[in-house]
């Protein structure tokens, strides 16, 4: 079987890291780079020995050659770009977050299910081998229910108005950004909260610079989360369940280990093999499903991604943080 032909839309940090994930599968090729400017196109293609690049994200759209787009611009641009990529029958792997918000995430959605093209929301933590592996242990019920979840990300940067950071006219703030990862785990482990409760600090720009955030369920479980990008915080995250925990280790959201602490047995620390740079394993799973015909990833379907939105569009709501433009 030939491998899965790759295009990546933008060329901005996001998208070398994921050309250099692409690189660690032998199943996948970069054939071609799409960017607004000629000279970013061939920087890029050079780099990553790419033959066919592209000066306008339209041509890439339609380079027949291409099978399936990373969307790597900022947020702001994402449903655009990949109803762009959509309507040209290419799938789509978005960069989180997948929009705005949850009105454009369905536009998205809807429009790729009635023309029958896969795609999926890149969050890359979701794929990683530690987390993945957390996941089943909390699936096998290696900690019992889980009753409570702590996560944190958050760092701290300068406040820069030009930054696409601290921009509202890009989505700017905390919680698109990295806040999105603490909110995914809660979702992925919870569920879509019955309750959600919060408190934001909004900039000098208008952005969140920083929040913390509890989730309510059914039967009584909380998570609580927080984010920021003008405060360092622990990039840890605890699962708490009736018979143990589960601790994600530092930079939980990136390739990492965990520490198993169950009742009675003694504590274990899982340190999966990484192969890559870890933004492979979303690419392979994204690979997979399009060589199965599938629509959506049953580890990251269409409805936890409106479910993430609608969480997301709450907090937002209660901040009274609006995007300029946004539907």
């Amino acid at each position: 079987m030939q491998p899965v032909r790759w295009g990546i839309l933008g060329t901005g940090n996001i998208a070398n890291q994921f050309a250099k994930g692409l690189a660690a599968l032998e199943d996948a090729e970069l054939v071609a780079i799409g960017s607004r400017r000629a000279e970013s196109a061939h920087r890029f293609a050079d780099t990553y020995n790419v033959p066919n690049r592209h000066n306008s994200y339209e041509a890439l759209a339609a380079d027949p050659n291409v099978e399936i787009v990373y969307v790597a611009t900022p947020h702001v641009y994402h449903a655009e770009n990949s109803l762009l990529c959509l309507e040209a029958g290419k799938g789509v792997l978005c960069e989180k977050p997948f929009t705005l918000n949850t009105a454009q995430a369905r536009k998205v959605i809807d429009f790729a299910r009635q023309r029958q093209l896969f795609l999926m929301e890149a969050v890359w933590a979701r794929f990683l081998p530690h987390l993945d592996e957390a996941m089943r242990l909390v699936a096998d019920g290696a900690i019992g229910d889980v009753t409570m979840l702590q996560a944190n990300f958050g760092f701290r940067t300068s406040v820069d108005p030009a930054s696409r950071l601290f921009d509202p006219a890009l989505g700017g703030g905390a919680l698109l950004d990295v806040g999105i990862y603490p909110v995914y785990l809660a979702h992925l482990l919870l569920g879509k909260p019955q309750e959600v409760r919060s408190l934001a600090h909004l900039g000098t720009t208008g952005v969140d610079e920083q929040a913390a955030f509890l989730f309510g369920y059914e039967g009584g479980a909380v998570a609580v989360l927080s984010t920021a990008i003008r405060a360092d915080l622990p990039h840890t995250a605890v699962i708490a369940g009736t018979a143990g925990r589960i601790v994600l280790n530092e930079r939980w959201w990136a390739p990492s280990s965990f520490t198993l602490q169950r009742d009675g047995h003694a504590e274990e620390t899982i340190t999966p093999e990484i192969v890559g740079n870890g933004y492979n394993y979303e690419a392979a799973e994204a690979g997979r499903c399009l060589r199965a015909g599938l629509l959506e990833s049953e580890k990251l379907p269409h409805q936890l991604t409106l479910d993430v939105m609608l969480s997301m569009d709450a907090l937002r709501a209660e901040w009274g943080l609006k995007y300029p433009g946004e539907e």
